[in-house]
């Protein structure tokens, strides 16, 4: 029953498919040449009508004007779709008013560390800073005794040398501790003063064989960084937790606190550990407590701080700028002060109206941004302080991993990655070498940019400063006692007024700019002048290009038939012959038929050696009919596939 009625449903359908391919087969029933003119005469564009109507000069002509105008369309659409493809934007600027969370607030002090608790750390690198300042303001007399008492070991990775450039083809390059190098005379205790000679830094690799030279314009600068880099390889050997010991405790920089009407103190300031400054305590950062609103804009109502930086023990050839540094950014961001912070001048009242900027990028295609950087190739190193992805997260992450790939290393600067180790000279004596030699790749820095992304929605805080003298003259004396008492309780002054600053950040307004970026070229924008160009230049629409679009699916269906009955005429002009000689004559035929003693001589077809069976005796022939060769007939399927050739 169940089969019966499949049965019956399942034959109209049949039916139908066998009446499509049928359909299929025959074809639109046109040749080219009438589907053409069909196409002319009923198609809206207006060209193709008059190249059908007119005589034959206006019919050139309309075949020239309407290829010339489809022409143009086609490059306006190129041009269009180019265009469209290039994924600009439009930046579009609106102001908004509204109480609005206030930023988080870094402060550092520009010594990392208390020079009392890391002086029997560097007191070795010290002395060689010491002697060679001596060498290079007072070579002649400097030269007696200030070697024998020095521990060259962080030396010899990467001295000093002074070049002597007198002689710009010959430049000699000079130790300054006496070895001499590149001359061909050398002169233990050769010396040149700071005029004649330029100090550079000596970075070498492979054991020493190969060496390249860093080039100052300064001593200044050279004795700098060369004391950076060596103070770099002592502290990288050093306990993390033993290094947080050595910076400035929060109650001994953090002197007093005011959020608007509300007193506050260092235990609402959340501590982390940045190599280049140190201790540095974060305001409101979000982490754990609640993000603290403003009230209104103004002074009164933002954050007043004054901040000891105990200027008179800072490490003297490590930090050579004294006052606080500060940086206002995001809730649960992480702050790079070193390229992104401010300095606060020590004996000042620093004033920072703060007024915001949201930034808002539309994302791929259009803008190369990120949301939370889960599609950026480089590993946040930064993401184990539970921080949201930054671009400078980014490219310390990238440049960490180059580091670490080109030098077997990473730089104390940067957070490691598990499983590695910081550089130092005992362990990587070549990463000195590897490591400038990195920084000044133009390569991987392109790199780099090239693999991160800036985040496609950022908040930048843009800052009015002012500053003041603090405290004046006539209210220095009570006010360093006051605060001495709080924080030491000694009845005598303790603080210097070249060691405190006074800090008052607050929002100016509550206005705040948004910034967004919006499509240039949407697909409204597009459909819009693709049909502009279309109506205007062949006086067409989307019907029109439908139109086309049929008659083209039928020159192809037509195309494809001819195609099937081509090679089925072919197949059939190729017929294999019956016969390996000429054909039989009708009298062979009826003979062979009507006598069995009459046998075609047809031993040049047989195969060689082969008989009858039984070896039977054949009948003597009779006498043959007459062999008339106009009675020699084709093959029958030859005649066939003739016919058919002259049906089609």
């Amino acid at each position: 029953m169940l089969c019966a009625e499949w049965s019956g449903a399942t034959m109209p359908v049949k039916k139908y498919l066998l009446k499509c391919l049928h359909r299929l087969q025959k074809g639109p029933g046109y040749t080219y040449k009438e589907l053409l003119v069909w196409y002319c005469n009923n198609t809206n564009t207006h060209g193709p009508k008059r190249i059908i109507c007119e005589g034959p000069k206006k019919k050139a002509m309309w075949f020239l004007l309407t290829l010339l105008f489809a022409c143009l369309v086609c490059w306006q659409w190129g041009v269009f779709i180019q265009t469209y493809l290039s994924w600009e934007v439009s930046v579009s600027l609106s102001m908004g008013f509204k109480t609005m969370n206030f930023p988080a607030v870094t402060v550092c002090n520009s010594s990392p560390f208390q020079y009392s608790k890391v002086k029997h750390l560097l007191k070795d690198l010290d002395e060689l800073m010491e002697a060679v300042l001596e060498k290079i303001l007072a070579p002649e007399a400097s030269h007696s005794n200030t070697t024998r008492t020095l521990n060259f070991t962080i030396w010899n990775h990467t001295p000093l040398v002074l070049i002597n450039e007198w002689n710009p083809d010959h430049p000699v390059v000079l130790n300054l501790f006496g070895d001499s190098h590149n001359s061909s005379n050398p002169a233990p205790g050769s010396t040149c003063n700071a005029q004649g000679c330029k100090v550079a830094m000596r970075l070498c690799s492979a054991n020493g064989t190969v060496c390249t030279l860093r080039n100052f314009t300064s001593a200044t600068q050279a004795v700098t960084e060369w004391y950076i880099l060596q103070a770099t390889n002592i502290f990288s050997q050093v306990l993390p937790q033993d290094l947080v010991g050595m910076g400035y405790a929060p109650d001994r920089i953090i002197l007093a606190c005011l959020f608007g009407t509300e007193p506050c103190s260092h235990r609402n300031f959340t501590p982390i550990f940045y190599p280049d400054y140190g201790n540095c305590y974060i305001f409101n950062w979000g982490m754990t407590e609640e993000t603290l609103p403003s009230a209104n804009p103004g002074t009164e109502f933002g954050l007043k701080l004054i901040l000891d930086i105990g200027q008179e023990d800072y490490v003297p050839f490590l930090a050579s700028t004294a006052g606080a540094r500060l940086m206002l950014h995001e809730q649960r961001t992480y702050p790079f002060i070193r390229e992104e912070g401010i300095y606060a001048m020590a004996g000042t009242e620093t004033s920072i109206g703060v007024l915001v900027d949201k930034l808002q990028r539309k994302g791929e295609p259009y803008s190369p941004c990120t949301m939370n950087g889960s599609d950026v190739a480089i590993k946040n190193l930064y993401s184990v302080y539970n921080t949201t992805y930054s671009i400078q997260a980014c490219l310390h992450s990238c440049f960490q991993d180059h580091m670490i790939r080109n030098c077997s290393c990473g730089h104390y600067l940067y957070p490691l990655p598990e499983g590695e180790k910081y550089c130092n000279n005992r362990d990587f004596p070549d990463w000195a070498y590897c490591y400038l030699n990195l920084q000044m790749s133009v390569t991987q820095r392109e790199t780099c940019l090239s693999m991160c992304k800036e985040s496609c929605n950022d908040t930048q805080y843009k800052m009015t400063i002012s500053m003041a003298d603090w405290p004046s003259e006539a209210s220095e004396d009570w006010i360093l006692h006051v605060l001495s008492q709080e924080r030491d309780q000694s009845s005598n002054i303790t603080l210097s007024r070249k060691g405190i600053v006074k800090l008052n950040i607050y929002f100016q307004e509550f206005n705040y700019r948004t910034i967004e970026e919006s499509p240039a070229n949407n697909i409204v924008w597009l459909l819009s002048n693709l049909g502009g160009q279309f109506g205007f230049w062949m006086g067409g629409s989307v019907l029109c290009l439908i139109e086309f679009g049929e008659i083209i699916i039928d020159f192809i269906w037509i195309t494809i038939i001819k195609l099937v009955a081509s090679c089925k005429g072919l197949r059939r002009r190729r017929p294999q012959a019956p016969y390996t000689g000429p054909p039989p004559t009708v009298a062979e035929l009826v003979e062979a038929h009507t006598n069995f003693g009459f046998q075609p001589d047809t031993t040049s077809c047989r195969p060689h050696g082969e008989v009858y069976p039984d070896q039977q005796t054949l009948p003597i022939p009779g006498t043959p009919p007459p062999n008339y060769d106009s009675l020699r007939l084709q093959p029958l399927d030859t005649m066939e596939s003739d016919s058919e050739v002259e049906a089609i």
